[in-house]
């Protein structure tokens, strides 16, 4: 019990990390290294594809910490890179939905904003960390609602630049 506890706690915190690192890296480099991922393309609808505020440096940066962090928490160094690299990618795809929805950059979409970027992690690593859907019901509940707590707090703190 105690050892499942602690494995649904460190998925959350490589979460935070994953998620976090890019708004961390923000603040550290400023515009430096900030090139959008989408290279300022255009769907053809005529909006972005991902927008400005999804770059190569958080990508990277969130993938690299990630990874170097999951075996001080006990998990593979894999186990960090393909959970970092879901989370991306679930947040890249929560940002093209809601360009296609004619949502700016850092618009506000509750649900849409936390649950791809905290259910593809479990669900890629499932079998990996033998997860159930239970487990990964309550990864994502317990993220929406630390995401929503602790957005407001860095913004309170000036790390964020909104408190969403």
């Amino acid at each position: 019990m105690v050892d499942h506890f602690l494995l649904l706690a460190g998925i959350l915190v490589l979460l935070g990390i994953a998620n976090g690192t890019p708004i961390f890296a923000k603040r550290v480099f400023g515009q430096r290294f900030g090139a959008p991922l989408d290279g300022g393309l255009k769907f053809p609808d005529g909006r972005p594809l991902f927008g400005p505020s999804k770059t190569v440096r958080g990508l990277v940066l969130s993938v690299a910490c990630t990874t170097l962090a999951a075996p001080l928490l006990g998990f593979e160094w894999i186990t960090g890179a393909g959970l970092a690299s879901a989370s991306m990618f679930g947040d890249l795809l929560s940002s093209f939905i809601k360009r296609r929805l004619g949502l700016r950059a850092h618009s506000q979409a509750f649900g849409l904003d936390q649950v791809p970027e905290s259910l593809l992690p479990p669900l890629v690593l499932q079998q990996h960390l033998d997860l159930g859907f239970g487990d990964m019901a309550i990864i994502v509940a317990l993220f929406v609602v630390l995401e929503l707590v602790l957005s407001r707090l860095l913004f309170r703190l000036h790390i964020r630049d909104r408190p969403y």
